[in-house]
């Protein structure tokens, strides 16, 4: 029996993913590393230090940075990101994504949000999503971001519910990944091939026919 959904935050209820890739683009031109939206794709679901390293990886200069140097350069990427968010209203909430949180909340299910986005409490008050979320999972609380079952785990325990009463919704092959690793049916948003490949149970090219029937069905 369904007892929690637990949700991405970018590519699943808004697409906050363009801010981040025009950001750390941004970012990148600054230090002479350029990286374009397939290489982005890597960086989706994965924390802002691991996202970093991947693109100074990328670039070649893995170690041209101290730590301190490293977090200065993510907290600029940050600002920026934050910068871009001012704009983000309820109209940027993805298709099917509220009423899927009404029903969630109506029926007695909860829902969690599972990001690696220590920006996510923020953008769900910019969205008015906050009051339809019975937990937020701070990526702090956990020891290893996705594709580690970690985040899926924490958020699944602070409801108090099983993980194989859990379902999962993503958008990334490193979020999928975490939510099999914990134990839970994964709905992948995107791309078929990418998220079937990572282990999604079943993949929608959108959030448009996402309800609470259709992921009932699933367990």
């Amino acid at each position: 029996m369904l007892k929690a959904v637990l949700l991405d935050l970018d590519g699943v209820i808004t697409d906050t993913a363009a801010y981040h890739y025009l950001a750390w683009k941004e970012l990148g031109s600054e230090i002479g590393i350029e990286i374009d939206s397939e290489f982005n794709e890597q960086l989706k679901g994965v924390s802002r230090m691991e996202s970093l390293d991947r693109i100074l990886r990328h670039g070649g200069k893995a170690h041209a940075f101290t730590l301190e140097e490293k977090l200065g350069l993510a907290a600029k990427k940050n600002a920026r990101y934050v910068q871009l968010l001012e704009g983000i209203t309820p109209a940027d909430i993805y298709p099917g994504i509220e009423g899927l949180l009404v029903e969630l909340r109506e029926a007695g299910v909860y829902a969690v949000l599972a990001s690696a986005s220590k920006n996510a409490p923020q953008i769900l008050a910019s969205l008015r999503l906050t009051e339809y979320f019975d937990y937020i999972v701070d990526p702090d609380e956990v020891a290893y971001g996705k594709p580690a079952p970690d985040m899926f785990l924490r958020g699944a325990a602070a409801v108090s519910v099983s993980p194989g009463q859990c379902i999962g919704i993503e958008d990334a092959q490193a979020g999928i990944e975490a939510i099999k690793a914990a134990g839970m049916i994964a709905v992948g948003i995107g791309s078929g091939g990418l998220l079937s490949a990572a282990g999604a149970d079943v993949v929608l090219p959108t959030t448009e026919t996402l309800s609470l029937a259709f992921l009932q069905l699933l367990l």
